[in-house]
């Protein structure tokens, strides 16, 4: 998930140099919200991982 969102920050760098304005906001929300989404999986996987180990 967290290289879906890289991929999606470098259409909106790429597309942010061509002039591609509306391409670029619509790349970088889409790369928030996969960021985000990394984030809480991420936590959550950590928190569960730890109580099953014990």
């Amino acid at each position: 998930m967290l290289g879906w969102a890289m991929t999606f920050l470098v259409i909106a760098l790429v597309a942010g140099v061509f002039g591609f304005f509306g391409i670029v906001s619509t790349a970088v929300g889409i790369a928030k919200i996969l960021f985000f989404v990394f984030l809480i999986m991420f936590v959550v996987s950590l928190i569960f991982g730890r109580r099953r180990s014990i």
